[in-house]
Protein backbone atom coordinates (compact mmCIF):
# COMPACT_ATOMS: atom_id res chain seq x y z
CA UNK A 1 0.00 0.00 0.00
CA UNK A 2 1.65 3.41 -0.73
CA UNK A 3 0.03 7.12 -0.55
CA UNK A 4 -0.78 8.85 -3.89
CA UNK A 5 -1.18 12.47 -2.54
CA UNK A 6 -3.54 12.81 0.26
CA UNK A 7 -5.15 9.31 -0.61
CA UNK A 8 -4.36 5.67 0.31
CA UNK A 9 -3.57 3.47 -2.68
CA UNK A 10 -3.41 -0.28 -1.94
CA UNK A 11 -1.14 -2.20 -4.59
CA UNK A 12 -2.51 -5.83 -5.56
CA UNK A 13 -2.04 -7.65 -8.64
CA UNK A 14 -4.38 -9.24 -10.14
CA UNK A 15 -4.54 -11.30 -13.52
CA UNK A 16 -6.05 -9.30 -16.25
CA UNK A 17 -9.50 -10.45 -17.44
CA UNK A 18 -9.51 -13.48 -15.26
CA UNK A 19 -12.63 -13.85 -13.28
CA UNK A 20 -12.26 -14.05 -9.56
CA UNK A 21 -12.63 -16.94 -7.29
CA UNK A 22 -13.41 -17.88 -4.01
CA UNK A 23 -10.17 -19.01 -3.43
CA UNK A 24 -8.65 -15.61 -4.66
CA UNK A 25 -10.62 -13.64 -2.85
CA UNK A 26 -11.21 -15.40 0.18
CA UNK A 27 -9.16 -16.73 3.73
CA UNK A 28 -6.13 -18.09 1.95
CA UNK A 29 -5.78 -15.02 -0.17
CA UNK A 30 -2.84 -12.77 0.53
CA UNK A 31 -5.00 -10.27 1.68
CA UNK A 32 -7.09 -12.98 3.34
CA UNK A 33 -6.09 -12.38 7.26
CA UNK A 34 -7.66 -9.18 7.14
CA UNK A 35 -10.74 -9.99 5.30
CA UNK A 36 -11.02 -12.61 8.81
CA UNK A 37 -10.41 -9.80 10.91
CA UNK A 38 -13.24 -8.29 9.42
CA UNK A 39 -15.25 -11.18 9.43
CA UNK A 40 -14.70 -11.98 13.16
CA UNK A 41 -15.25 -8.21 14.04
CA UNK A 42 -18.52 -7.81 12.27
CA UNK A 43 -19.96 -11.35 14.34
CA UNK A 44 -19.01 -10.05 17.73
CA UNK A 45 -21.30 -7.16 16.35
CA UNK A 46 -24.15 -9.42 15.10
CA UNK A 47 -23.95 -11.87 17.60
CA UNK A 48 -23.91 -8.90 20.85
CA UNK A 49 -27.44 -7.95 18.83
CA UNK A 50 -29.42 -11.06 19.98
CA UNK A 51 -27.17 -12.44 21.88
CA UNK A 52 -28.70 -11.01 25.22
CA UNK A 53 -32.58 -12.36 24.53
CA UNK A 54 -32.42 -15.44 25.50
CA UNK A 55 -30.73 -14.33 28.76
CA UNK A 56 -32.53 -11.44 30.30
CA UNK A 57 -34.26 -13.80 32.98
CA UNK A 58 -30.96 -14.73 34.02
CA UNK A 59 -29.63 -10.87 34.12
CA UNK A 60 -33.05 -9.99 35.91
CA UNK A 61 -32.52 -12.24 38.55
CA UNK A 62 -29.15 -11.58 39.40
CA UNK A 63 -29.15 -7.76 39.09
CA UNK A 64 -33.22 -6.80 39.16
CA UNK A 65 -34.24 -3.93 37.41
CA UNK A 66 -36.89 -5.68 35.37
CA UNK A 67 -38.65 -2.66 33.97
CA UNK A 68 -35.11 -1.40 32.88
CA UNK A 69 -33.86 -4.60 30.79
CA UNK A 70 -35.29 -3.38 27.35
CA UNK A 71 -32.80 -0.66 27.68
CA UNK A 72 -29.85 -3.18 27.23
CA UNK A 73 -31.36 -3.88 23.41
CA UNK A 74 -32.03 -0.05 22.99
CA UNK A 75 -29.41 1.92 23.85
CA UNK A 76 -26.76 -0.29 22.31
CA UNK A 77 -28.63 0.13 18.65
CA UNK A 78 -28.80 3.73 19.47
CA UNK A 79 -25.29 4.25 20.18
CA UNK A 80 -24.50 2.10 17.60
CA UNK A 81 -26.58 4.04 14.87
CA UNK A 82 -26.13 7.75 15.72
CA UNK A 83 -21.79 6.81 15.93
CA UNK A 84 -21.67 5.65 12.45
CA UNK A 85 -22.15 8.47 10.33
CA UNK A 86 -18.97 9.82 12.36
CA UNK A 87 -16.96 7.24 12.20
CA UNK A 88 -17.59 6.85 8.57
CA UNK A 89 -16.28 10.41 8.07
CA UNK A 90 -13.25 10.53 10.49
CA UNK A 91 -12.10 7.17 8.65
CA UNK A 92 -11.86 9.05 5.62
CA UNK A 93 -9.98 11.87 7.33
CA UNK A 94 -7.49 9.66 9.30
CA UNK A 95 -7.94 6.47 7.66
CA UNK A 96 -9.24 2.77 8.09
CA UNK A 97 -7.40 1.37 10.28
CA UNK A 98 -7.12 4.25 13.26
CA UNK A 99 -10.89 4.15 13.46
CA UNK A 100 -11.00 -0.12 13.43
CA UNK A 101 -9.15 -0.09 16.15
CA UNK A 102 -10.88 2.30 18.41
CA UNK A 103 -14.07 0.60 17.16
CA UNK A 104 -12.38 -2.81 18.62
CA UNK A 105 -11.14 -0.90 21.67
CA UNK A 106 -14.22 0.34 22.26
CA UNK A 107 -16.41 -2.69 22.19
CA UNK A 108 -13.74 -5.06 24.27
CA UNK A 109 -13.81 -2.61 26.90
CA UNK A 110 -17.67 -2.26 26.78
CA UNK A 111 -17.45 -6.55 27.02
CA UNK A 112 -15.30 -6.19 29.78
CA UNK A 113 -16.94 -3.91 32.04
CA UNK A 114 -20.01 -5.64 31.28
CA UNK A 115 -18.97 -8.42 33.15
CA UNK A 116 -18.13 -6.81 36.21
CA UNK A 117 -21.45 -4.99 36.12
CA UNK A 118 -23.10 -4.76 39.46
CA UNK A 119 -26.67 -3.38 38.37
CA UNK A 120 -28.87 -2.89 35.30
CA UNK A 121 -28.11 0.60 34.91
CA UNK A 122 -24.60 0.21 34.96
CA UNK A 123 -24.87 -2.47 32.41
CA UNK A 124 -26.98 -0.80 30.28
CA UNK A 125 -24.45 2.42 30.38
CA UNK A 126 -21.85 -0.47 29.80
CA UNK A 127 -23.99 -1.71 26.68
CA UNK A 128 -24.20 1.99 25.39
CA UNK A 129 -20.16 1.83 25.20
CA UNK A 130 -20.52 -1.59 23.09
CA UNK A 131 -22.79 0.02 20.61
CA UNK A 132 -20.39 2.86 20.20
CA UNK A 133 -17.62 0.71 19.36
CA UNK A 134 -19.82 -1.17 17.01
CA UNK A 135 -21.15 2.03 14.84
CA UNK A 136 -17.26 1.88 14.06
CA UNK A 137 -16.72 -1.90 12.96
CA UNK A 138 -19.62 -2.17 10.80
CA UNK A 139 -19.09 0.77 8.05
CA UNK A 140 -15.85 0.99 8.31
CA UNK A 141 -15.06 -3.30 8.05
CA UNK A 142 -17.04 -2.52 5.22
CA UNK A 143 -14.99 0.21 3.57
CA UNK A 144 -12.09 -1.56 4.17
CA UNK A 145 -13.22 -4.38 2.08
CA UNK A 146 -13.93 -2.13 -0.51
CA UNK A 147 -10.69 -0.34 -0.45
CA UNK A 148 -8.84 -3.99 -0.75
CA UNK A 149 -11.41 -6.34 -3.09
CA UNK A 150 -12.59 -5.21 -6.59
CA UNK A 151 -15.97 -4.19 -7.70
CA UNK A 152 -16.03 -8.08 -9.05
CA UNK A 153 -14.29 -9.56 -6.48
CA UNK A 154 -16.67 -7.72 -3.86
CA UNK A 155 -19.67 -9.65 -4.51
CA UNK A 156 -17.82 -12.56 -2.94
CA UNK A 157 -16.77 -11.15 -0.17
CA UNK A 158 -20.38 -9.71 0.90
CA UNK A 159 -21.57 -13.28 0.69
CA UNK A 160 -18.55 -14.19 3.29
CA UNK A 161 -19.72 -11.40 5.25
CA UNK A 162 -23.89 -11.82 4.82
CA UNK A 163 -23.19 -15.48 5.91
CA UNK A 164 -21.05 -14.54 8.78
CA UNK A 165 -23.92 -12.27 9.75
CA UNK A 166 -27.04 -14.30 9.44
CA UNK A 167 -24.96 -17.29 11.21
CA UNK A 168 -24.25 -15.16 14.23
CA UNK A 169 -27.83 -14.02 14.21
CA UNK A 170 -29.14 -17.69 14.78
CA UNK A 171 -26.22 -18.79 17.00
CA UNK A 172 -26.72 -15.69 19.31
CA UNK A 173 -29.62 -16.58 20.85
CA UNK A 174 -28.36 -20.34 21.45
CA UNK A 175 -25.03 -19.61 22.96
CA UNK A 176 -27.11 -16.97 24.96
CA UNK A 177 -29.12 -19.49 26.12
CA UNK A 178 -26.70 -22.38 27.15
CA UNK A 179 -24.05 -19.67 29.03
CA UNK A 180 -27.24 -18.61 31.32
CA UNK A 181 -28.20 -21.72 31.88
CA UNK A 182 -25.28 -23.71 32.33
CA UNK A 183 -21.74 -21.17 32.97
CA UNK A 184 -23.30 -17.51 33.61
CA UNK A 185 -24.92 -14.62 32.00
CA UNK A 186 -21.52 -12.58 32.00
CA UNK A 187 -20.25 -14.98 29.79
CA UNK A 188 -21.81 -13.60 27.06
CA UNK A 189 -19.67 -10.46 27.26
CA UNK A 190 -16.55 -12.48 28.36
CA UNK A 191 -16.31 -14.14 25.04
CA UNK A 192 -16.16 -10.93 23.35
CA UNK A 193 -12.77 -10.42 25.14
CA UNK A 194 -10.62 -13.03 23.01
CA UNK A 195 -12.18 -12.39 19.99
CA UNK A 196 -12.04 -8.52 19.75
CA UNK A 197 -8.09 -9.21 20.81
CA UNK A 198 -7.36 -11.23 17.71
CA UNK A 199 -9.39 -9.24 15.54
CA UNK A 200 -7.24 -6.79 16.88
CA UNK A 201 -3.69 -8.03 16.27
CA UNK A 202 -4.74 -9.49 12.90
CA UNK A 203 -5.84 -6.06 11.55
CA UNK A 204 -2.86 -4.45 13.30
CA UNK A 205 -0.33 -7.06 11.84
CA UNK A 206 -1.76 -7.46 8.19
CA UNK A 207 -3.44 -4.25 7.20
CA UNK A 208 -1.01 -1.61 6.42
CA UNK A 209 -1.96 1.36 4.93
CA UNK A 210 -0.44 5.05 4.47
CA UNK A 211 -2.62 8.70 4.85
CA UNK A 212 -0.93 12.00 4.09
CA UNK A 213 -0.60 13.39 7.56
CA UNK A 214 -2.40 16.94 6.91
CA UNK A 215 -4.05 19.35 9.21
CA UNK A 216 -7.81 17.86 9.37
CA UNK A 217 -11.16 19.55 10.54
CA UNK A 218 -13.23 17.53 12.52
CA UNK A 219 -16.82 18.72 12.80
CA UNK A 220 -17.50 18.88 16.03
CA UNK A 221 -20.70 20.91 16.03
CA UNK A 222 -22.20 18.32 13.16
CA UNK A 223 -21.48 15.68 15.01
CA UNK A 224 -23.14 16.81 18.58
CA UNK A 225 -26.00 18.12 16.21
CA UNK A 226 -26.91 14.73 14.66
CA UNK A 227 -26.08 12.55 17.59
CA UNK A 228 -29.05 14.36 19.52
CA UNK A 229 -30.96 14.53 17.01
CA UNK A 230 -30.32 11.33 16.18
CA UNK A 231 -30.99 10.23 19.73
CA UNK A 232 -34.20 12.10 20.06
CA UNK A 233 -35.60 10.41 17.26
CA UNK A 234 -34.32 7.00 17.43
CA UNK A 235 -35.48 6.83 21.58
CA UNK A 236 -38.92 8.35 20.10
CA UNK A 237 -39.58 5.65 17.69
CA UNK A 238 -38.49 3.13 19.77
CA UNK A 239 -39.89 3.62 23.30
CA UNK A 240 -43.10 5.60 21.88
CA UNK A 241 -45.93 3.42 22.34
CA UNK A 242 -44.30 1.36 24.77
CA UNK A 243 -42.64 3.30 27.65
CA UNK A 244 -44.87 6.29 26.96
CA UNK A 245 -47.77 6.84 25.10
CA UNK A 246 -47.72 8.51 21.19
CA UNK A 247 -49.20 11.56 22.29
CA UNK A 248 -47.23 11.88 25.40
CA UNK A 249 -45.18 14.85 26.26
CA UNK A 250 -42.62 12.71 26.54
CA UNK A 251 -42.95 11.74 22.51
CA UNK A 252 -44.12 15.31 21.49
CA UNK A 253 -40.50 16.62 23.22
CA UNK A 254 -38.26 14.04 21.50
CA UNK A 255 -40.17 14.38 18.08
CA UNK A 256 -39.64 18.26 18.61
CA UNK A 257 -36.09 18.19 19.84
CA UNK A 258 -35.22 15.60 17.21
CA UNK A 259 -36.93 17.89 14.22
CA UNK A 260 -34.89 21.15 15.99
CA UNK A 261 -31.62 19.35 16.41
CA UNK A 262 -31.48 18.09 12.21
CA UNK A 263 -32.67 21.02 10.82
CA UNK A 264 -29.95 22.71 12.69
CA UNK A 265 -27.70 20.19 12.19
CA UNK A 266 -28.73 20.20 8.05
CA UNK A 267 -27.61 24.19 8.32
CA UNK A 268 -24.28 23.16 10.08
CA UNK A 269 -23.44 20.76 7.36
CA UNK A 270 -24.30 23.54 4.26
CA UNK A 271 -21.40 25.61 6.06
CA UNK A 272 -18.86 23.13 7.46
CA UNK A 273 -15.39 22.64 6.03
CA UNK A 274 -15.48 18.97 6.66
CA UNK A 275 -19.15 17.74 7.20
CA UNK A 276 -19.71 14.54 8.91
CA UNK A 277 -22.61 13.68 6.82
CA UNK A 278 -22.31 16.01 3.58
CA UNK A 279 -25.03 16.80 1.90
CA UNK A 280 -24.10 14.90 -2.01
CA UNK A 281 -24.73 11.78 -0.36
CA UNK A 282 -28.61 12.94 -0.91
CA UNK A 283 -27.77 13.81 -4.16
CA UNK A 284 -25.42 11.70 -5.63
CA UNK A 285 -28.32 8.47 -7.27
CA UNK A 286 -25.76 5.96 -6.97
CA UNK A 287 -25.11 6.46 -3.28
CA UNK A 288 -29.09 7.61 -2.28
CA UNK A 289 -30.16 4.46 -4.57
CA UNK A 290 -28.31 2.44 -1.85
CA UNK A 291 -29.50 4.37 1.00
CA UNK A 292 -32.96 3.91 -0.17
CA UNK A 293 -32.70 -0.05 -0.15
CA UNK A 294 -30.99 -0.06 2.69
CA UNK A 295 -33.82 1.56 4.56
CA UNK A 296 -36.59 -0.52 3.13
CA UNK A 297 -34.24 -3.83 3.98
CA UNK A 298 -33.82 -2.41 7.55
CA UNK A 299 -38.13 -2.15 7.57
CA UNK A 300 -38.21 -5.09 6.22
CA UNK A 301 -35.83 -7.52 8.31
CA UNK A 302 -36.83 -6.31 11.77
CA UNK A 303 -40.74 -6.80 11.15
CA UNK A 304 -39.40 -10.08 9.97
CA UNK A 305 -37.37 -11.08 12.60
CA UNK A 306 -39.99 -10.07 15.16
CA UNK A 307 -43.10 -11.79 13.89
CA UNK A 308 -42.09 -14.58 11.58
CA UNK A 309 -41.48 -16.39 14.90
CA UNK A 310 -43.92 -15.16 16.83
CA UNK A 311 -46.32 -16.17 14.52
CA UNK A 312 -44.69 -19.67 14.17
CA UNK A 313 -44.96 -20.19 17.98
CA UNK A 314 -48.02 -18.35 18.80
CA UNK A 315 -50.34 -19.54 15.33
CA UNK A 316 -48.30 -22.51 14.24
CA UNK A 317 -47.78 -24.31 17.92
CA UNK A 318 -43.97 -24.89 16.76
CA UNK A 319 -41.51 -24.72 19.48
CA UNK A 320 -38.87 -22.29 19.79
CA UNK A 321 -36.29 -23.73 18.49
CA UNK A 322 -38.13 -25.01 14.96
CA UNK A 323 -40.04 -21.79 14.92
CA UNK A 324 -36.65 -19.86 14.53
CA UNK A 325 -36.14 -22.21 11.32
CA UNK A 326 -38.24 -20.54 9.45
CA UNK A 327 -36.62 -17.34 9.89
CA UNK A 328 -32.91 -18.89 8.83
CA UNK A 329 -34.27 -19.19 5.61
CA UNK A 330 -34.10 -15.83 5.08
CA UNK A 331 -30.91 -15.59 6.14
CA UNK A 332 -29.71 -18.54 4.16
CA UNK A 333 -31.36 -16.94 1.58
CA UNK A 334 -29.23 -13.99 1.75
CA UNK A 335 -25.19 -14.77 1.33
CA UNK A 336 -26.79 -16.70 -1.17
CA UNK A 337 -28.06 -14.07 -3.55
CA UNK A 338 -25.29 -11.49 -2.26
CA UNK A 339 -22.40 -13.89 -3.16
CA UNK A 340 -23.54 -14.78 -6.76
CA UNK A 341 -24.81 -10.79 -7.29
CA UNK A 342 -21.34 -9.74 -8.83
CA UNK A 343 -22.14 -12.00 -12.15
CA UNK A 344 -25.44 -10.29 -12.88
CA UNK A 345 -24.25 -6.73 -11.86
CA UNK A 346 -21.42 -7.23 -14.05
CA UNK A 347 -22.86 -8.24 -17.05
CA UNK A 348 -26.58 -6.38 -16.55
CA UNK A 349 -25.34 -3.65 -14.55
CA UNK A 350 -26.32 -2.56 -10.41
CA UNK A 351 -29.44 -1.28 -11.86
CA UNK A 352 -30.92 -4.36 -13.30
CA UNK A 353 -29.32 -6.63 -10.62
CA UNK A 354 -31.12 -4.36 -7.73
CA UNK A 355 -34.52 -4.18 -9.98
CA UNK A 356 -34.56 -8.14 -10.23
CA UNK A 357 -34.08 -8.44 -6.36
CA UNK A 358 -37.15 -6.32 -5.78
CA UNK A 359 -38.96 -8.87 -8.16
CA UNK A 360 -37.76 -11.62 -6.54
CA UNK A 361 -38.72 -10.27 -2.74
CA UNK A 362 -41.51 -8.82 -4.29
CA UNK A 363 -42.54 -12.45 -4.85
CA UNK A 364 -41.63 -13.20 -1.73
CA UNK A 365 -43.64 -10.98 0.36
CA UNK A 366 -46.46 -12.10 -2.17
CA UNK A 367 -46.25 -15.88 -0.53
CA UNK A 368 -46.31 -14.56 2.87
CA UNK A 369 -50.30 -13.73 2.17
CA UNK A 370 -50.94 -17.26 1.39
CA UNK A 371 -49.86 -18.61 5.41
CA UNK A 372 -52.69 -19.08 7.38
CA UNK A 373 -53.20 -21.02 10.68
CA UNK A 374 -52.94 -24.43 9.53
CA UNK A 375 -50.20 -23.95 6.83
CA UNK A 376 -47.02 -26.10 7.59
CA UNK A 377 -43.71 -24.26 8.64
CA UNK A 378 -42.79 -25.00 5.19
CA UNK A 379 -45.16 -22.54 3.49
CA UNK A 380 -43.46 -19.64 6.35
CA UNK A 381 -39.89 -21.01 5.78
CA UNK A 382 -40.27 -20.53 1.55
CA UNK A 383 -41.51 -16.70 1.61
CA UNK A 384 -38.76 -15.82 4.11
CA UNK A 385 -36.23 -17.50 1.77
CA UNK A 386 -37.24 -16.02 -1.06
CA UNK A 387 -37.49 -12.89 0.56
CA UNK A 388 -33.55 -13.08 1.87
CA UNK A 389 -32.85 -13.80 -2.15
CA UNK A 390 -34.03 -10.58 -2.92
CA UNK A 391 -32.65 -8.48 -0.25
CA UNK A 392 -29.19 -10.22 -0.92
CA UNK A 393 -29.49 -8.70 -4.72
CA UNK A 394 -30.59 -5.59 -3.24
CA UNK A 395 -27.52 -4.81 -0.34
CA UNK A 396 -24.70 -6.22 -2.18
CA UNK A 397 -25.03 -4.50 -5.45
CA UNK A 398 -26.09 -1.41 -4.08
CA UNK A 399 -23.50 -1.27 -1.73
CA UNK A 400 -20.53 -2.39 -4.42
CA UNK A 401 -21.76 0.74 -6.61
CA UNK A 402 -21.41 3.13 -4.01
CA UNK A 403 -18.47 2.30 -3.04
CA UNK A 404 -17.17 1.81 -6.83
CA UNK A 405 -18.79 5.75 -7.60
CA UNK A 406 -16.85 8.12 -5.21
CA UNK A 407 -13.24 8.79 -4.84
CA UNK A 408 -11.28 6.77 -1.77
CA UNK A 409 -11.37 10.20 0.41
CA UNK A 410 -15.92 9.57 0.21
CA UNK A 411 -15.95 5.48 0.68
CA UNK A 412 -16.35 5.54 4.22
CA UNK A 413 -18.74 8.58 4.29
CA UNK A 414 -20.82 6.74 1.47
CA UNK A 415 -20.52 3.34 2.98
CA UNK A 416 -21.52 4.57 6.65
CA UNK A 417 -24.39 6.65 4.81
CA UNK A 418 -26.21 3.53 3.79
CA UNK A 419 -25.26 1.29 6.79
CA UNK A 420 -26.41 4.21 8.53
CA UNK A 421 -29.84 3.95 6.80
CA UNK A 422 -30.54 0.41 7.45
CA UNK A 423 -30.38 1.23 11.22
CA UNK A 424 -32.83 4.04 11.31
CA UNK A 425 -34.97 1.63 9.09
CA UNK A 426 -34.82 -0.86 11.86
CA UNK A 427 -36.05 1.30 13.78
CA UNK A 428 -38.77 2.39 12.28
CA UNK A 429 -40.07 -0.92 11.07
CA UNK A 430 -40.04 -1.53 14.76
CA UNK A 431 -42.08 1.02 15.50
CA UNK A 432 -44.55 0.97 12.57
CA UNK A 433 -45.18 -2.56 12.21
CA UNK A 434 -45.46 -2.76 16.60
CA UNK A 435 -48.05 0.47 16.35
CA UNK A 436 -49.99 -1.82 13.86
CA UNK A 437 -50.05 -5.29 15.49
CA UNK A 438 -51.06 -3.78 18.97
CA UNK A 439 -53.99 -1.55 16.90
CA UNK A 440 -55.47 -4.49 15.95
CA UNK A 441 -55.28 -6.39 19.32
CA UNK A 442 -56.79 -3.72 20.72
CA UNK A 443 -59.80 -3.23 18.36
CA UNK A 444 -60.13 -6.90 18.98
CA UNK A 445 -60.49 -6.85 22.55
CA UNK A 446 -62.26 -3.59 22.70
CA UNK A 447 -59.34 -2.05 25.38
CA UNK A 448 -56.02 -1.96 26.05
CA UNK A 449 -53.73 -4.45 24.42
CA UNK A 450 -52.03 -6.90 26.63
CA UNK A 451 -48.13 -7.91 25.04
CA UNK A 452 -48.83 -10.22 21.72
CA UNK A 453 -47.46 -13.04 23.65
CA UNK A 454 -50.37 -13.30 25.96
CA UNK A 455 -53.22 -12.83 23.30
CA UNK A 456 -54.47 -16.06 21.94
CA UNK A 457 -54.28 -17.24 18.40
CA UNK A 458 -57.32 -16.49 17.31
CA UNK A 459 -56.53 -12.72 17.61
CA UNK A 460 -52.57 -12.97 17.31
CA UNK A 461 -53.21 -14.72 14.16
CA UNK A 462 -54.76 -11.31 12.33
CA UNK A 463 -52.53 -8.83 14.56
CA UNK A 464 -49.76 -10.54 12.39
CA UNK A 465 -50.79 -11.29 9.11
CA UNK A 466 -52.14 -7.01 9.10
CA UNK A 467 -47.83 -6.86 9.56
CA UNK A 468 -47.42 -9.67 6.44
CA UNK A 469 -49.93 -7.42 4.39
CA UNK A 470 -47.27 -4.61 5.45
CA UNK A 471 -44.89 -6.69 4.74
CA UNK A 472 -45.78 -7.00 1.11
CA UNK A 473 -46.86 -3.41 0.55
CA UNK A 474 -43.64 -1.63 1.88
CA UNK A 475 -41.47 -4.12 -0.33
CA UNK A 476 -42.53 -2.36 -3.39
CA UNK A 477 -40.61 0.46 -2.40
CA UNK A 478 -37.27 -2.02 -3.71
CA UNK A 479 -38.29 -0.98 -7.41
CA UNK A 480 -37.88 3.18 -6.64
CA UNK A 481 -34.81 2.06 -5.12
CA UNK A 482 -34.16 0.33 -8.26
CA UNK A 483 -34.92 3.20 -10.84
CA UNK A 484 -33.22 5.66 -8.57
CA UNK A 485 -29.83 3.58 -9.71
CA UNK A 486 -28.78 5.29 -13.04
CA UNK A 487 -29.35 2.86 -15.68
CA UNK A 488 -25.56 2.31 -17.59
CA UNK A 489 -22.58 4.69 -15.66
CA UNK A 490 -22.79 2.06 -12.74
CA UNK A 491 -22.30 -1.02 -14.90
CA UNK A 492 -19.83 0.43 -17.23
CA UNK A 493 -17.82 1.47 -13.61
CA UNK A 494 -17.71 -2.13 -12.52
CA UNK A 495 -16.69 -3.67 -15.51
CA UNK A 496 -13.51 -1.28 -15.72
CA UNK A 497 -13.06 -1.85 -11.70
CA UNK A 498 -13.12 -5.44 -12.00
CA UNK A 499 -9.48 -5.57 -12.57
CA UNK A 500 -8.29 -2.81 -10.35
CA UNK A 501 -8.89 -3.15 -6.65
CA UNK A 502 -8.93 0.76 -6.32
CA UNK A 503 -10.11 2.93 -8.56
CA UNK A 504 -8.93 6.55 -9.80
CA UNK A 505 -9.90 9.60 -7.48
CA UNK A 506 -13.33 10.75 -8.88
CA UNK A 507 -14.88 13.85 -9.57
CA UNK A 508 -16.11 15.66 -6.67
CA UNK A 509 -19.58 13.72 -6.15
CA UNK A 510 -22.80 15.57 -7.24
CA UNK A 511 -24.96 14.02 -9.40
Amino acid sequence: MVATGDRLRLVVTTTAGSRPTRASVGLRSERGPVLLAVMLSVALVAVDATILATAVPAVVDDLGGFTQFPWLFSVYLLAQAVSTPLYAKLSDQFGRKPMAMVGIGLFVLGSLLCTVAWGMVPLIVFRAVQGLGAGAIQPVGMTILGDLYSAAERAVVQGYVAAVWALSSVVGPTLGGIFADYLSWRWIFAINLPLGLVAAVVLLRNFDEKVARTRQKVDVLGSALLAVGGVALLLALLEGGVHWAWSSPTSLGLLALAVLALVAFALVERRAAAPVLPTWVFTHRVVLAGVLGGAVVGVLMLGLTTYVPLYAQGVLGQGALVSGLALAAMLLGWPIAASNAGRLYLRFGYRATMLTGAVIATVGGSLLLLVGPSSPLLMLALPCFVLGLGFGLVISPSIVAAQTSVAWQQRGVATGTLVFSRSLGSVLGTAAFGALANAVVTSRLGGAAPSLEAVGADVLHPAVRTVFVASSVVVLLLFAAGLVMPRHAAQEQAQEQAQEPVPEPAPEPGT
